[in-house]
């Protein structure tokens, strides 16, 4: 065992997670996304939200693009109770981020003609953290990380260094995005990243990301904080996290690996892991020809043999900055329930060997969620089973 693990584990700041929120186009609680993903469902479907925009599979939660401070609120009210906790949660700290936030509402409101007096002081990117602090009437520290599709997973890692640090007891960690917008469906399909029928990571014939919406929230705490309490058994721990920059290019990955394999490098290093202890990888998996292509790369370059592998995001969508917090509770929840979750969107072929295409019944300790956003933002998450 490495050093940075076993001095994680001697001192009484472990951090687990003792309660888990989820929202998704699958469903509005985590029990049912989990079922229903089992279950190979998905949440995409042709849908034309914007009269000026053609049909698209997107993943919407109800009819119509929804608000985010509604996500929002769905997810912490479950991890709230799923934690076992009660309101007001004073000392807590709170860290959510969002890629895009309310961009939603600001298109709203800049087609208005008295827009000037509009309440966009409410629809400021910070204000979703703001919300859910409000919720949980929360005092401790409050940030609102913004990291394209990394931010989910930077938000758990702010918060479990919150934890770890000693700064706080307990945060309430993740992210939520409602991107079904003109703006940004217009942004997407001039990009030319837009698929037309449906979403299938590593697919030999992908043909692009679907846009979803979806919020995930876990409560973060220190195990003696956890045991003092008399809470409920943990989902898992969190081993720690690797990030980098490619400083590369504004959408491409670099072709050399060089970012994203520095991520996973530091992840196992300050997880205290080798990479034949990984037995599963939640996979960015967005369906892009450049971005499955360049993770099954780095896979089959950093680890012998390769660990199970799927992307979520045929059934949920691609949720851009909530991706990688609704990753981790995927994580969390194969590891408590011993299954990995399947592949969405699989048509029977893959560009990776050991693509997870059904449930699989798994003896499953350690699992990896990987998040490669736009302008090389790379995060790699480790989590370990409770």
């Amino acid at each position: 065992m490495s050093a940075s693990l076993s001095n994680q584990k001697s001192g009484d700041r472990r951090v687990v997670v003792s309660g888990l929120g989820l929202v998704t186009a699958l469903g509005t609680t985590a029990a049912t996304t989990w079922e229903r993903l089992l279950a190979g469902k998905s949440g995409l479907c042709l849908r034309q939200p914007f009269p000026e925009l053609s049909p698209r599979p997107l993943a919407l939660v109800g009819e119509q693009p929804a608000d985010l401070s509604d996500l929002l609120g769905l997810a912490v009210a479950e991890a709230i109770a799923d934690a076992d906790l009660s309101l007001p949660q004073t000392n807590c700290g709170v860290v959510i981020g969002s890629s895009r936030s309310f961009q939603g509402r600001w298109e709203q409101m800049a087609r208005q003609p008295d827009w000037a007096e509009s309440p966009w002081l409410e629809a400021l990117p910070h204000m979703g953290a703001i919300a859910v602090a409000r919720q949980i009437h929360a005092q401790g520290p409050m940030l609102a990380p913004m990291a394209a599709c990394a931010t989910g997973l930077t938000a758990i890692f702010q918060g479990y260094e919150l934890v770890r640090r000693g700064q706080c007891d307990r945060v309430v960690v993740g992210a939520a995005e409602a991107p079904i917008t003109p703006l940004t469906l217009a942004g997407f399909e001039q990009l030319g990243a837009l698929a037309t029928t449906g979403c299938y990571p590593f697919d030999p014939e992908r043909e692009g990301l679907a846009l979803g919406e979806g919020a995930a929230v876990l409560v973060l705490e220190s195990e003696r904080s956890l045991d003092q309490r008399g809470g409920p058994p943990p989902y898992g721990y969190i081993l720690g996290a690797g990030f980098s920059s490619d400083a590369y290019h504004r959408t491409a990955p670099d072709p050399e690996l060089r970012g994203s394999r520095l991520a996973l490098k530091n992840c196992l290093y300050h997880s205290g892991l080798r990479p034949d202890q990984v037995g599963y990888i939640h996979a960015h998996g967005t369906g892009t020809r450049l971005n499955d292509d360049h993770e099954a790369r780095l896979l089959q370059s950093g680890f012998s043999p390769l660990p199970w592998m799927s992307s979520t995001k045929g059934a949920t969508g691609h949720t851009l900055g909530a991706s990688g917090a609704i990753g981790a509770a995927f994580c969390l929840l194969a590891l408590r329930h011993q299954r990995l979750p399947p592949n969405g969107g699989w048509r029977g072929e893959s560009i990776y060997s050991k693509l997870v295409t059904e449930p699989l019944p798994a003896t499953l300790e350690m699992a990896l969620c990987f998040s490669f956003g736009f302008g090389g933002q790379n995060a790699v998450l480790a989590l370990g089973r409770a």
